[in-house]
C-alpha cells in the first residue's frame, strides 16, 4: 500500500514539474521608468507592452500654421501631466498637416515630467481595460495614442469605444488620456442615406449614435490644407532649421514646383521636398558640380 502511494505521489510531482516547465513565464514589468514609449503587442487574447527603443521625439516648433491647435494640445497635456483635470483629444482632418507629429511631439517637453505614450492600433481597442490595468497606480501620466483611427459601416468596435472613453463601472484610471488621430471627424462615414434610411423608424437616432462617439473627445480640433503661403512658411522653416544654402527665391520657385508635381501641400509634402532639396544639394557638394 505504502509503494503504491509513494508511486503516486512522485507521479503527481513529475506532473507538477512538467506543468511548471510548460506554463508560460509571468511578464516581466513595463520599465516606465528608462522607456519614454511602448506599444501595445497582442498574443491571443492577452498581450504586453513593449517598450520602443528609438522614440521619435519630434520638435513641436517644427509645426508651423497650427499654432493654436499646438497650444490647446500643450495646454491639455500640460494640465494632465500637473494632475489637473485634462480631456481626451481627438485630431481630424486633412493628410499629412501634421496631426501624428503633433501628439509624438509631446514627449521632447513632457518626458521629464513623466509622459509616456504607448501607441495603439485600431484592432487593440477591445484590449484597453487590460492596457489600463498595468498602468493604474503607476507614477507616470499615460497618453494611449489611437493613429488613424476611423470604423467602417457595421463594425462594432466603435461602441466598445464609447464606453471605455466615458468609463464603465470601473472607474478609468487618472493618469490616462487617449489621443486620436483621423482623417475623419466624427470618425465614421456619413452617407447621405443615413438621414433618410428607410430602414430606421427614427434615423436621427443611428446619425446620433455615431456622433456621439466624437463627442466622447473634450477636445476635437480640425486640421485644414495649408494655402500657398503658409505652406511656403513650413518650407522656409524647414529650410532654415536644416541651414540649407539656397536663396529664398529659389527655394521658392522649387517648392512651388514640388507642389504642382505632388499636387499636395501639406506639412508633410513641404517636409518631403526639403528631404529631397537637402539630399540633392548634399550630392552636388559632394561631387563638387554646380547647381542647376
Amino acid at each position: 500500500m505504502n509503494s503504491s502511494t509513494d508511486k503516486f505521489n512522485l507521479l503527481l510531482e513529475r506532473i507538477e514539474g512538467l506543468v511548471d516547465r510548460l506554463a508560460p513565464a509571468a511578464p516581466t514589468p513595463p520599465d516606465f521608468k528608462h522607456n519614454l514609449a511602448f506599444r501595445w503587442e497582442r498574443a491571443g487574447e492577452a498581450g504586453k507592452l513593449v517598450p520602443v527603443s528609438h522614440p521619435h521625439l519630434f520638435d513641436l516648433m517644427d509645426l508651423v500654421g497650427i499654432d493654436d491647435i499646438r497650444e490647446d494640445v500643450i495646454r491639455n497635456t500640460t494640465q494632465f501631466v500637473e494632475g489637473l483635470p485634462a480631456n481626451n483629444v481627438l485630431l481630424w482632418g486633412e493628410r499629412g498637416c501634421g496631426k501624428s507629429s503633433l501628439v509624438k511631439g509631446l514627449l521632447k517637453p513632457f518626458a521629464k515630467k513623466g509622459l509616456r505614450i504607448i501607441e495603439l492600433k485600431r484592432w487593440d481597442i477591445m484590449s484597453l481595460p487590460q492596457i489600463t490595468t498595468q498602468l493604474r497606480g503607476a507614477p507616470f501620466y499615460f497618453i494611449l495614442f489611437c493613429d488613424d483611427l476611423s470604423f467602417d459601416e457595421g463594425e462594432g468596435d466603435f461602441r466598445a469605444l464609447k464606453t471605455l472613453l466615458d468609463g464603465d463601472i470601473e472607474e478609468r484610471p487618472s493618469n490616462v488620456l487617449i489621443y486620436a488621430t483621423s482623417n475623419r471627424r466624427h470618425l465614421m462615414p456619413e452617407k447621405a442615406r443615413d438621414t433618410r434610411n428607410d430602414d430606421e423608424i427614427h434615423p436621427e437616432e443611428a446619425v446620433g449614435e455615431k456622433l456621439a462617439l466624437s463627442d466622447r473627445f473634450g477636445l476635437s480640433l480640425g486640421f485644414y490644407g495649408l494655402d500657398q503661403e503658409e505652406y511656403l512658411a513650413v518650407v522656409r522653416n524647414y529650410a532654415a532649421r536644416r541651414g540649407l544654402s539656397v536663396s529664398d527665391e529659389e527655394l521658392r520657385d522649387k517648392a512651388l514646383k514640388w507642389c504642382l508635381y505632388t499636387a499636395r501641400r501639406s506639412g508633410r509634402s513641404a517636409r518631403q521636398f526639403i528631404d529631397d532639396l537637402e539630399g540633392h544639394l548634399g550630392l552636388l557638394k559632394r561631387n563638387g558640380n554646380k547647381r542647376r
